[in-house]
């Protein structure tokens, strides 16, 4: 029996085209780049020679497109995905899907009014933090968990040198760039929270998008989750801390595939197994015996966003990652921001 194949058109020929999306097309091999939409051709020529390169978007919605993927910047995400919506193409996007909830709701309703996929790429699901944190969540590791943190550090004095992520417009900023990953990865490991507060700043000289953000979630059962991005840290606190009323886990840093990517790695058996140094640290009781111990996490895993969606446009099954579930992220970004312009704590 034959594999049916997807064609892809792409819309964008940067960074995250090419080091999260296409390794992992390559890897899997189902998936094929037929065509990219780039503003400047000649660098998308250079970056996909097997493609055929356009100008104009409309050459993603022809009939040879399976899957339009959508990798633009914030601002152009959800007219292009109702263009291709009304084309009748399945559609995966970048994050932010777009700007607002109610865009999302509108998105949705036009996927299933048209009978195709709508999907967000949600990678830092397949982090191995989290995917770890699942594990020992699921494995009652750490007891009933109390208070939780998650944090985005990084050190970039000045602006971004992409522009558009400077113009202060909805769907621009840290919030919108790393915010909607730390809510949708919460979200995944806890659920929807009760209620919310959040700390907005602008740090940068200059600066119009936020650039920093503490967030705080408040759960029914009591426990607590902080969600924290900046760009001043030289010296960033551990990524992942869980604390739990049987243990804790603590890991410095989410997952090597970025980095990996980056200086040129492509997915293979093993290609990013993490060295022991930069295991997680899991300090619990196993069988009446305190244990503090270094430990290998889950292995993060990009691909399987992927499979997952080849499941879902070949056998119909749920996509890895609902447009409910974006919607839901999009309206506790817009409490993010009411919150930290009232300075009060909200009801979700």
């Amino acid at each position: 029996m034959t594999t049916p194949l997807i064609r892809v058109g792409l819309a964008g020929a940067g960074l995250s085209a090419k080091i999260f999306h296409l390794p992992f097309w390559q890897a899997d091999g189902r998936f094929v780049l037929q065509r990219v939409y780039a503003r400047s051709p000649q660098k998308a020529r250079d970056a996909f020679p097997e493609a055929e390169i356009s100008g104009e978007f409309a050459d993603l919605l022809r009939d040879d497109i399976d899957l339009v993927v959508i990798t633009t910047p914030n601002q152009t995400h959800y007219e292009l995905a109702k263009q291709a919506l009304l084309a009748g193409k399945n559609v995966l996007v970048e994050k932010p899907v777009c700007a607002t909830a109610g865009q999302a709701r509108e998105l949705a309703a036009l996927a299933a009014q048209q009978g195709v996929l709508l999907t967000v790429y949600q990678n830092r699901r397949w982090d191995s933090a989290p995917l770890t944190a699942k594990t020992l969540l699921a494995d009652q590791l750490l007891g009933e968990v109390v208070d939780a943190e998650i944090r985005f550090e990084r050190y970039a004095v000045g602006l971004n040198k992409k522009q558009w992520k400077e113009t202060g417009e909805a769907g621009v900023g840290l919030v919108y760039d790393l915010g909607v990953h730390l809510l949708d990865m919460a979200v995944d490991l806890f659920g929807m929270p009760q209620q919310l507060y959040a700390d907005v700043r602008y740090q940068h000289e200059g600066a119009v998008s936020d650039d920093y953000f503490a967030i705080i979630l408040y759960y029914a059962d009591g426990k607590r989750v902080n969600l924290v991005a900046s760009k001043y840290a030289r010296e960033p606190l551990p990524f992942m801390t869980l604390h739990g009323k049987r243990g804790s886990y603590i890991k410095q840093d989410a997952d090597n595939q970025e980095p990996l990517l980056v200086a040129g790695a492509r997915p293979a058996e093993g290609w990013n197994r993490e060295e022991e140094a930069h295991w997680g640290v899991l300090h619990t009781e196993i069988n009446g015996e305190t244990v503090r111990k270094r430990i290998e996490g889950v292995r993060g895993d990009y691909g399987a966003f992927y499979r997952e969606l080849y499941s879902a446009l070949t056998e119909g099954k749920e996509p890895p990652v609902t447009i409910a579930q974006a919607e839901a992220v999009l309206e506790l970004i817009e409490k993010v921001y009411q919150s930290a312009e009232e300075g009060r704590k909200l009801e979700v």
